[in-house]
């Protein structure tokens, strides 16, 4: 019996347990709700059994196994069964696929597991499942080493919190994948891993894992993906990397690595395309320092460079030009230092480029690629010249003479030193004024530089706000949620999960991140850091107390005095004239309102979603522009 997908059954019906010769059961993707009826798990000729992919409810029966001796296929992926999996089910001795993917699964991973001796693939991503009580170590995997045939093991995005065990070297010599991502791993990666000889696939990323990586790693050789970003690696980068022949995919990113980048990764010549992936070599947010290795040009197939957030030194090579398969570059946040190369311009497929917060000088290449690209690509740097559109003067003015390059340096500090003596007195004369509203210390705060933006990964995120739990929910707008969230150093803050933002590449909304973190005026809601990767992207805000000010002005329980509703006023006024005229470009924010209006303890205003706009497509921007930005900013005066 097989029921077409897409047709909603509403519950399913027990008296399928009556057909007493029925060999195969599947009911994906049918809108099937309620739970599973117990007589299912006891037709004895079941050999495939599929229910995924409906809203299914409540517990797995504790006798599953009993009835299903030739069950071979169980797949229960995406609903919401909850409860723990039941011992029992080893007793489905024939199974070969086990899934139950996306569900609430909760209790420790049966070791029991061990016992299904023929199983080739288990899924268990995404439930609340953890260790034993008893083990410091994810005791299932030694149990597991039980199922010779097992391909495909996938435990990922499960609260386990324990240490890899020395026994995953004995798993089967015939796994291919195994994935083990955002699970709070902690301890270091056993060297027992380069036993698995077969392995395609080792995805450990988001964990806490520390110390170095193993030496073994040399022995996976047929290994064509490995990710270990968002963790606490440390130690050099080691050149056995360069040593898997097959490797395709490297994720490195976000961790503690120092030393330079290893010159042998030109040696992996089959950095390629894998499954539908797109090639690539990550990373960035380490402490990479040194030159970038003239050697890469030997990856000609390689898609995607990140070097960003590291302390590379030295000049962009110019045998980057050799690459030419790549579309993504980003060497944003280094310490890189003289011309943008103009052989860059050959680089036909390049879609992507980010240099910016470095050091470099000279033209800015402006052909082939070059002609599509913004001066987001190109900010904070020495002395770079160019088009208009990249916010630079122009490279036609002759260069002047060092000797008079000197007495203009020196004329230029005398200056300098008038001005800035003059802007301090001023300075301080307003910051005098501004003392008698307010108390200046507690209100200029904010005004520190903050450095570079800071990286928080999803995982972090999922944590810090109890997996984006409504009760910690405090608001819907235009562009996406807010959720309250504690991160691991206790730092209490308002995390924005965008919605409108599927066509933004992760790297030009890195580079937004850092514009608008540069951004730092006392009334405008300190921008902590950001998270992105393909399918998701927040930004992580200070967290104000006293809500918004759509909450004083709208409800029952709060109100405001005439002597707050001036100070209010006079905040975001404030904060917009540093928006209009105290940054390099103007920001418009296209979307006041009292809602984007947020309190503190001290009842000080801050602006928040300032930039907003820039997120958007360009005829997305336009269009907020032109029919928010008037009726914004009545609107506020008017409620106030």
């Amino acid at each position: 019996m097989h029921e077409d997908e897409g047709y909603s059954l509403g519950s399913v019906p027990q008296e399928l347990g009556r057909l007493k010769h029925l060999d195969e059961l599947s009911l994906g993707s049918n809108g099937l709700t309620r739970s599973i009826p117990a007589q299912i798990f006891n037709i004895l000729t079941l050999r495939v059994l599929d229910l995924s992919d409906n809203t299914l409810s409540g517990r797995r029966p504790s006798s599953m196994g009993h009835g299903l001796i030739n069950l071979e296929w169980l797949v229960l992926d995406s609903n919401e069964l909850d409860g723990v999996i039941p011992a029992s089910i080893s007793n489905a001795s024939k199974l070969t696929i086990l899934g139950s993917i996306g569900n609430r699964f909760s209790g420790p991973v049966p070791n029991s597991l061990g016992n299904l001796r023929l199983l080739r693939v288990l899924g268990l991503v995404d439930n609340h499942l953890t260790t034993e009580p008893s083990s410091r170590e994810l005791s299932f995997i030694s149990y597991l080493t039980n199922c010779k045939y097992l391909k495909i093991l996938d435990f990922s995005e499960n609260p386990l919190h324990g240490f890899l065990p020395m026994s995953i070297g004995n798993l089967s010599t015939s796994m291919e994948r195994f994935y083990a991502y955002g699970c709070g791993i902690k301890g270091s990666i056993p060297d027992a891993i380069g036993n698995l000889s077969s392995l395609m696939i080792l995805s450990l990323d988001g964990n806490h894992l520390s110390g170095t990586v193993p030496s073994t790693m040399e022995y996976l050789q047929n290994l064509q993906g490995l990710d270990l970003s968002a963790n606490q690696l440390s130690g050099s980068i080691p050149d056995s990397i360069c040593k898997l022949k097959r490797l395709s995919q490297i994720y490195l990113g976000q961790n503690q690595f120092r030393g330079s980048m290893p010159s042998c990764l030109n040696n992996i010549s089959s950095l390629r395309v894998i499954d539908f992936a797109v090639t690539l070599l990550d990373l960035s947010g380490n402490h990479l320092n040194g030159n970038i290795p003239s050697s890469l040009r030997g990856l000609q197939s390689l898609a995607t460079l990140s070097l960003a957030q590291n302390k590379l030194q030295g000049p962009v090579p110019d045998s980057l030009n050799q690459m030419l398969s790549l579309e993504f570059l980003d060497l944003s946040n280094n310490n890189l230092s003289g011309p943008i190369p103009k052989s860059l311009e050959t680089l036909l497929y390049l879609k992507y480029i980010n240099l910016s917060f470095n050091h470099l000088r000279g033209e800015i290449p402006s052909s082939g690629p070059f002609k599509n690209f913004t001066y987001e690509s190109f900010m904070s740097n020495d002395d770079l010249c160019g088009a208009q559109r990249f916010h630079v003067p122009p490279c036609g003015s002759p260069r002047i003479h060092k000797s008079s390059q000197k007495k203009v340096f020196h004329m230029l500090g005398i200056l300098s030193g008038i001005a800035a003596t003059i802007i301090a007195l001023t300075t301080a004369a307003i910051l005098l004024l501004r003392c008698q509203r307010k108390d200046e210390a507690s209100r200029n705060t904010d005004l520190l530089p903050m450095g570079l933006p800071k990286m928080i990964s999803y995982y972090e995120l999922v944590q810090a706000t109890n997996g984006y739990d409504e009760s910690n929910l405090l608001g819907k707008g235009s562009f996406g949620s807010v959720y309250k969230g504690i991160l691991t150093d206790g730092t209490v803050v308002a995390v924005k999960v965008f919605t409108l933002l599927a066509e933004v590449t992760s790297g030009s909304f890195d580079t937004e991140c850092v514009v608008l973190r540069n951004l730092r005026h006392r009334n405008l809601t300190k921008v902590i850091g950001s998270c992105s990767n393909l399918d998701f992207k927040a930004l992580v805000l200070d967290y104000k107390s006293n809500g918004s000010l759509e909450k004083w002005l709208y409800s029952h329980n709060h109100c405001l005095d005439l002597l707050q509703r001036i100070s209010i006023m006079m905040d975001v006024a404030s904060a917009l004239e540093y928006l209009h005229f105290g940054y390099t470009t103007p920001v418009v924010h296209c979307d006041l309102k009292p809602s984007n209006i947020l309190l503190d303890e001290s009842m000080v205003a801050h602006v928040s979603d300032f930039g907003m706009a820039k997120f958007l497509d360009e005829e997305n921007s336009v269009l907020h522009t032109k029919t928010l930005a008037m009726l914004g900013y009545l609107a506020l005066v008017w409620h106030i």
